[in-house]
C-alpha cells in the first residue's frame, strides 16, 4: 500500500460510523445499506454517503446480488493498512 492508498483509507476510518460500519462487517460476512441504517441510525442518504466514501478507499466491497447490495470487509485492502502501519513502528 503506497502513503496515497494510506492516506485515504485512515480518512474514511476517521469517522465513527464508518469505523463503526468496518468494526461490525468484520464480524458478519456482509451487510446490505439497510442494515447498516439500523445499525447506525442515520439516514439513507447519509448512509450512502459513507458507504461511498468507504467503498472509494476500497476498505469495502459493494457486490450487487439480483437486487440487492451487500457490502463486504476488503481484508486485502485492510491487511495491507494494517502492513503499512506496522512499518511505524
Amino acid at each position: 500500500m503506497d502513503s496515497k492508498s494510506c492516506e485515504k483509507a485512515t480518512g474514511a476510518i476517521a469517522d465513527k460510523y464508518r469505523l463503526s460500519i468496518l468494526l461490525e462487517l468484520a464480524q458478519r460476512d456482509s451487510m446490505t445499506p439497510s442494515e447498516i441504517q439500523e445499525l447506525t441510525g442515520l439516514s439513507q442518504p447519509c448512509v450512502s454517503h459513507h458507504v461511498k466514501l468507504l467503498t472509494d478507499s476500497e476498505l469495502v466491497r459493494a457486490e450487487k446480488e439480483g437486487r440487492n447490495v451487500y457490502l463486504r470487509l476488503n481484508k486485502d485492502t485492510t491487511r495491507q493498512l494494517s502492513d503499512f502501519l506496522a512499518k511505524l513502528t
